[in-house]
This record gives C-alpha cells, sequence and structure tokens, in this order.
C-alpha cells in the first residue's frame, strides 16, 4: 500500500482463546476510500472489524493507521484516534432514547462536521422519534442510530458491519443512499457486507475473505463474476 494509506493491515493473526479466526491478513484503506469486505458467514469478516478497534486478541499483526501502530492501544484509545465501529447486530443502549444514543458516540468530542443536527439532516427519521426509547424503532431505523451513533465521534475511518444484515431492501436500500454523504465530509469507510451487489455498488475497492484469509482484492470493474464467486465460495 502507498504512503497515502490511511490503515495499513499487515499479517494479521487473530484468536479466540486457542482458535484462529484470521491468517496473515493484510489489506489497506486510502484517505477518501470506501472499501468492502465481502464474504460468507464465518469467513471472518467481523472478526477482522473487531481486531482493527482492538476487540479480538492478535498476533504478530501490524495496524497502523496514518503510519502509527496501534496494535496495543485500548479501543477507547483507537476511537480518540478517529476510528469508529457501527457493530454486527448494532448494540444500542437499550435504557436510552434516540437522542442519548446518538450523544453518547459524540462523548470523545473529537472535531468535525458531525453533530445532532448533522445526523438528524441525514437521518430525518431520527429527529423525529429522538425522544422514543431506541430499542422502538424498526431493524433500519435502530441500524441508522447505530450508525449516526458511530458518526458523532467525527472518525476519519467508518467502520460498518454486517450493514444490511436482516434489513428490508427499502431500508438498505435508503442507507446506501446516504454513504456518498458521510464520505464526501471527508470520512472513509469499510463496509463489511454479505449482499455482494450492494458492495460492488458502493465501494471503490473489493477485498474477500474466505476461512480467515483474503481470497481476492480488487476494483469492481476489474473483478469478474466469476472471479468474484470463486473467492467467495472457493468453487
Amino acid at each position: 500500500m502507498a504512503d497515502s494509506a490511511l490503515l495499513e493491515i499487515e499479517n494479521l493473526n487473530a484468536f479466540y482463546g486457542s482458535f484462529q479466526a484470521l491468517f496473515g491478513v493484510a489489506l489497506g484503506v486510502r484517505a477518501g476510500e470506501t472499501l468492502a469486505v465481502i464474504g460468507a458467514n464465518s469467513a471472518g469478516k467481523s472478526t477482522l472489524m473487531k481486531a482493527i478497534v482492538g476487540l479480538v486478541q492478535t498476533r504478530g499483526a501490524a495496524i497502523r493507521f496514518r503510519a502509527e501502530n496501534i496494535v496495543a492501544l485500548e479501543t477507547q484509545d483507537i476511537v480518540r484516534k478517529g476510528i469508529a465501529l457501527v457493530p454486527e447486530g448494532r448494540r444500542l443502549f437499550r435504557s436510552l432514547s434516540v437522542e442519548e444514543n446518538l450523544q453518547a458516540g459524540g462523548q470523545m468530542q473529537r472535531k468535525g462536521p458531525w453533530s445532532l443536527s448533522t445526523i438528524y439532516s441525514l437521518f430525518p427519521i431520527l429527529r423525529e422519534k429522538r425522544a422514543q426509547p431506541s430499542i422502538s424503532l424498526s431493524g433500519g431505523q435502530q441500524q441508522m442510530v447505530a450508525i449516526g451513533r458511530a458518526l458523532m465521534a467525527n472518525p476519519d475511518l467508518l467502520l460498518i458491519d454486517e450493514l444490511s444484515l436482516g434489513l428490508a431492501p427499502i431500508v438498505i436500500r435508503d442507507i446506501y443512499a446516504a454513504l456518498p454523504r458521510v464520505t464526501a465530509q471527508g470520512t472513509s469507510a469499510i463496509i463489511v457486507e454479505q449482499d455482494t451487489t450492494q458492495a460492488l455498488a458502493v465501494a471503490d475497492r473489493v477485498y474477500c475473505l474466505r476461512g480467515g484469509r483474503v481470497t481476492l482484492e480488487g476494483t469492481p470493474t476489474s473483478l469478474s463474476r466469476d472471479a468474484i464467486s470463486s473467492a467467495y465460495f472457493g468453487v
């Protein structure tokens, strides 16, 4: 990866106890880029996202953010550096309202374009429901809250794990339609996605994981459907 890389990962081996989930993964994200990570269930996609923010055990890896190795940092310090994660399953604070969940994301007080007003502009339905308990919202609206909460940290790199999982097609369309407004503010993104069509439509580059290993990397226009299918399914 060139010196312009915002995030660069080398030789990432990740573990849950004695079980190894990632094997020698290497990838990079440039400033202003949207990267899609595709793969089937148990391919290692969520583990990759957790490893970037220090939530799983790693060995022998270099994870450089703006050329600084962040492997040994605590998660909250990684967030302060400018990386925010939208976790799989959203994991909103069930006892808090929509607006309180969003405010929780801004506790780091990093400077940047995202505030309650800009989040409500991005997802207008959240303004209407700002006083409601977050768990009363639909799955798609909860995903909007989770994305908004991460953006409130004003990250330079936004990680979204399983963006469309379990959501209705119309909601997926609306969330994907909002992503260009996020990256237009200078935020890079890594999106984990099982839906290859969605991933190819939004990404500048695509990585495929299978069995915890990178099996394919390239731009959407350079990758054939047969190559993607082979990398995805191993056939």
